[in-house]
């Protein structure tokens, strides 16, 4: 089947509010609440800012712009649309839907903890990760989670996908504010203030460093992932889209800033390192929520703020597959949820017994960690790169100018950025990335 034989999406957003709230639940995942601050903490406090603001508006916003442009512009789904770009390109689509794929299997694994943790901050249960981790209950919450995200996109773009954020997204704002306002009254603000934005220049002459937050930009926003670019096919001509891309980066920013204010004044209220990682979230954080003044209904709050920012962000990803299956197979929407929520239990099965009582390791690695050292860490700059280059210099910029309304010099600025800038720095990032992860 041609490119040209597929109809383009039939399906739009209600809205340009819709389509600004869905794609901030894309970007605005669990990797701005709990990657982003163990990546801060891990990589020196306030110096990490330098390098990762410098990464969100010179490299991750043009590519944002110019892939959600491209999206309105070609009117379909990943593997259409780069077959659009060129006819030997849609091989390119299916390894971004791939790579997008593997990084949710392991995702909605951690989307079940969340699930889980609210459950027991509910009922009031042992809540210890150790404990959970005992049994095959990770297992069960992995499935539940990956049942409501296929049983949302099977309602659809307008009455699934957007009726959901339009909700989520407000009420973990809500949230968010108010735990920041909350942790400003502990002990260990002001010292947790200072890490968290007090740089120590001394630790910008690590690679590593830049590697982390150049990968953290295209993690955070949910940029080069092809997500975007399906959403941007259901967007209507009338919609501004560069404006829609600034309240998404800020709306982004926003998030992470305030999640780093919540956990870095716990942390250092109990004297904990801030350079704990994954286990500060769902081991060190419950401990202390048993310790502070409204812990319950803290700790509560808290893992309802992750699960609603998780099942935003995993409903987008299995959007992208969804949309491409729908075109090139000729499945109806609710099938294809059906096949892909199958196919995804399969794939992250692994990853879900990693963290059991079968403890499933490869090279005595637990599958989902190595699953995020690849996929996550190495997989999402190299679909970046590849969007940039097919977006940037295989695609017409005619196609860009006339249907994605690529307009004046700030666009043609992006445009130039996504040929010649961000290619050579994701090459390099991914070289970093892989040094890191040799030395590891």
């Amino acid at each position: 089947m041609s490119a040209e034989e597929i109809e383009a999406p039939q399906e739009h957003w209600s809205s340009g509010l819709g389509f600004i709230l869905a794609s901030i639940g894309a970007a605005v995942g669990i990797g701005n609440i709990w990657r982003f601050s163990t990546v801060v903490g891990q990589n020196g406090g306030g110096a990490f800012f330098i390098p990762f603001l410098l990464a969100v508006f010179l490299i991750a916003f043009p590519l944002m712009v110019i892939e959600i442009k491209a999206g309105r512009a070609l009117a379909a789904d990943v593997v259409t649309a780069f077959e659009k770009v060129h006819r030997h390109l849609s091989k390119a689509g299916w390894l971004l839907i791939a790579v997008g794929f593997v990084v949710l299997s392991y995702y909605l694994v951690i989307t079940g903890w969340t699930l889980a943790f609210v459950f027991f901050s509910l009922i009031g249960t042992d809540g210890r990760f150790a404990s959970f981790t005992a049994g095959y209950l990770p297992v069960l919450f992995f499935i539940i989670s990956a049942l409501l995200t296929g049983g949302v996109v099977a309602l659809g773009v307008k009455e699934g996908i957007e009726r959901v954020t339009r909700r989520l997204i407000p009420i973990s704002f809500f949230i968010l504010i108010g735990l920041a306002i909350y942790a400003a009254t502990l002990p260990g603000f002001r010292e947790g203030l200072a890490f968290f934005f007090t740089p120590d220049f001394s630790v910008l002459a690590e690679p590593t460093l830049w590697a982390a937050a150049f990968g953290q930009s295209f993690f955070s926003l949910s940029v080069g992932t092809g997500i975007l670019l399906t959403y941007g096919s259901y967007l209507r001509r009338s919609v501004p889209i560069a404006r829609s891309a600034v309240y998404i980066t800020i709306a982004d920013l926003f998030v992470a800033i305030l999640a780093g204010l919540i956990i870095f004044p716990i942390v250092f209220t109990f004297g904990f390192s801030p350079a704990m990682g994954a286990e500060l979230t769902f081991t060190i954080l419950p401990e202390a929520f048993a310790l502070i003044p409204f812990g319950a209904l803290i700790g509560f709050l808290f893992f309802l703020l992750l699960f609603f920012s998780a099942l935003t962000a995993t409903v987008s990803m299995i959007e992208m597959p969804l949309a491409s299956l729908i075109a090139r197979k000729g499945l109806s929407r609710k099938k294809a949820s059906l096949a892909l929520t199958g196919g995804v239990i399969a794939i992250g099965l692994p990853s879900a017994l990693s963290y059991s009582a079968m403890n499933l390791t490869l090279g005595g690695i637990p599958v989902l960690d190595l699953l995020d050292e690849t996929a996550g860490s190495f997989g999402l700059p190299l679909t970046a790169l590849i969007m940039a280059v097919a977006f940037g210099w295989i695609l017409d910029p005619h196609q860009l100018r006339e249907k994605g309304g690529l307009k004046g010099f700030i666009p043609h600025l992006f445009l130039w950025i996504c040929r010649y800038l961000i290619p050579p720095v994701l090459v390099v990032t991914m070289i970093l990335l892989a040094v890191g992860m040799f030395r590891g």
